[in-house]
């Protein structure tokens, strides 16, 4: 960012939360996800002041500062900036399995194998073997020692194991250290890399007050998105070794995703990663308290199983009769955004443009939303 002496930088800041609107505009609540969020007015001054230059020629200053700062935080040799987290989980797979015939151990509930589209099949020719996530987000390392292949040419060749740190379609579970350690050590006697796909990591971090880098210690590579829990407009973070970055900057090309003076995008993940997380643990309060509201309301029809709530998603479970969809639409109607993300489940996520007061207004609304939902039955 250019220099500016500090005085004035505080004066655009003021300047710029004069006009921005307010974080929940007319008392609605967004909690469709940690996406929503919009730029800061650091990070939109941030922006404004951001230096740039042309960033597949590697000579944008604020990306390069950028991936230098990522390096360092979760003690890896390198880092490259992408722009999604999509992209930074479908780079690092390819690259761990850049041979043809490859396969990849990863859960079945993962967001790779789920969420995004098939693409190290689409793209690389990487065979999934999906096993079971268990209710707290870990996949059965003794499975996982089973699945490895022999060398055998029926086969594929298993060269990655893939985890999900939080564990999204688990409740925002957050995997263990002792867990992590034992994955780790697995994949070094197998001779397996493993992968983090980290979008949440710092919310795990906030969960268990133990550093990033800590929870990434054992892995060869992790995804980080800056767009969830950080709260910047877009971005993610892949972080790994020299040779591995070399080669993920080359992939990262072929698949579209060399952008040029991207310094401005750079310069809000740079807020975000200084200022967010120590906002996080505010966004795991904020989700407890919501979880253990919707427990009040009706706990026969719905209801949330509080020790899935590590972090700051909520999962809430709705019985029959009554469905997720309608309960949506009613809460939609009242200024709250929720996701119907199955016939019998809603989720609700909390962010740093969430306040207390916000969750507990969500709660109200969804007593009233399943209110209106028994009486159209």
């Amino acid at each position: 960012m250019s220099e500016v002496p500090e005085d004035m930088l505080d004066k655009m800041k003021v300047l710029v939360e004069s006009v921005l609107p307010s974080r929940q505009p007319n008392g609605g609540v967004d909690l469709r996800s940690d996406t929503v969020t919009t730029p800061t007015a650091s990070m939109r001054v941030a922006m404004a002041l951001a230096t740039c230059g042309d960033d597949v020629f590697a000579d944008d200053p604020t990306v390069n500062a950028l991936e230098k700062e990522c390096a360092t935080m979760f003690e890896k040799e390198a880092a490259l900036f992408v722009p999604t987290g999509t992209m930074g989980n479908l780079i690092s797979v390819l690259v761990h399995c850049e041979t043809r015939a490859s396969e990849v151990i990863l859960g079945d509930a993962s967001h790779i194998h789920i969420y995004e589209q098939g693409g190290i099949s689409q793209f690389g020719g990487v065979h999934p073997r999906p096993l079971p996530n268990l209710p707290d987000g870990t996949i059965d390392l003794e499975l996982v020692k089973q699945t490895i292949r022999p060398d055998d040419v029926h086969f594929p060749t298993t060269r990655l194991l893939v985890l999900e740190n939080t564990h999204n379609k688990k409740g925002g579970r957050v995997l263990k250290l002792e867990y992590l350690d034992a994955a780790g050590k697995l994949c070094r006697e197998h001779g397996l890399k493993l992968h983090v796909d980290g979008a949440r990591i710092f919310n795990a971090s906030a969960a268990m007050g133990v550093p990033v880098a800590r929870l990434l210690r054992d892995a060869d590579s992790a995804s980080i998105c800056f767009s969830k829990a950080l709260g910047a407009p877009a971005g993610s973070i892949i972080v790994g070794s020299h040779e591995f970055i070399a080669k993920s900057r080359r992939t990262r090309k072929a698949l579209g995703g060399g952008l040029r003076q991207v310094g401005t995008l750079a310069a809000a993940a740079l807020v975000g990663l200084r200022e967010t997380p120590a906002l996080l643990a505010h966004d795991h309060e904020n989700a407890q308290l919501l979880a253990a509201g919707v427990n009040t309301i009706a706990p026969d029809l719905i209801s949330v199983d509080m020790a899935s709530v590590e972090s700051n998603l909520v999962y809430i479970n709705v019985s029959p009769p009554l469905t997720a969809a309608p309960i949506m639409d009613e809460c939609n109607k009242r200024g709250v955004r929720i996701l119907a993300i199955g016939p019998q489940t809603l989720r609700a996520v909390c962010h740093h443009q969430v306040s207390k007061e916000g969750a507990l207004r969500a709660v109200e609304v969804l007593k009233e939303a399943v209110e209106a939902a028994i009486r159209s039955l």
